[in-house]
């Protein structure tokens, strides 16, 4: 498949079979997220792979609470994405640009595995609202790091849907604004 092909292909999914993802897709998804670029090689980030079933539907209590994310008491696995401390390169970079460089590095990390994931013919959807601290809790990540995102993974049940994106004018310009 086409790298293309699977951009235009991937999307968030909201509805899952039952069907256990295979370990060796999961490890796949994640080497794709380790071989993910970023500032000054960092690497700031930790992925934990939830596939116990008891411990996965308490992360997907956190993920209800707010209202939201109902989806994930039915998909088979999720993924919580740890911010880890940058390297000294990097912060220093981050500091005198002014830029949060480990918020990008973590961007296109994720972005791998559902890439990834999707060229593999599973689903997936990025969560941002969940309770942070209760994952942490259940997890049990130290108070210093950051929970910003929790990635859901499975054979999805959804059916593909047109993407609505800008027209290549609006987001695209040559040598101006």
């Amino acid at each position: 498949m086409k790298i293309l092909d699977v951009i235009a292909q991937r999307q968030s999914d909201r509805s899952y079979k039952t069907t256990p993802v295979e370990p060796e897709k999961i490890q796949l998804c994640m080497e794709a997220a380790r071989l993910a670029p970023s500032a000054c090689n960092s690497q700031s980030w930790k992925f934990i792979v939830v596939d116990d079933p008891r411990l996965k539907n308490e992360i997907a209590v956190c993920a209800t609470s707010t209202g939201l994310n109902k989806f994930t008491s039915q998909v088979p696995v999720i993924i919580a994405v740890v911010l880890e401390k940058a390297n000294v390169l990097s912060l220093i970079g981050g500091t005198v640009r002014d830029k949060d460089y480990t918020a990008m590095d973590i961007g296109m990390a994720v972005e791998n595995i559902c890439l990834q994931a999707e060229a593999l013919g599973l689903g997936t959807c990025i969560l941002g609202w969940f309770n942070e601290k209760k994952v942490k809790q259940l997890l049990h990540i130290p108070k210093s790091r950051r929970v910003p995102l929790l990635i859901s993974l499975g054979y999805s049940d959804d059916e593909k849907r047109d993407k609505k994106r800008k027209s290549m004018d609006e987001i695209c310009s040559y040598n101006k604004y």
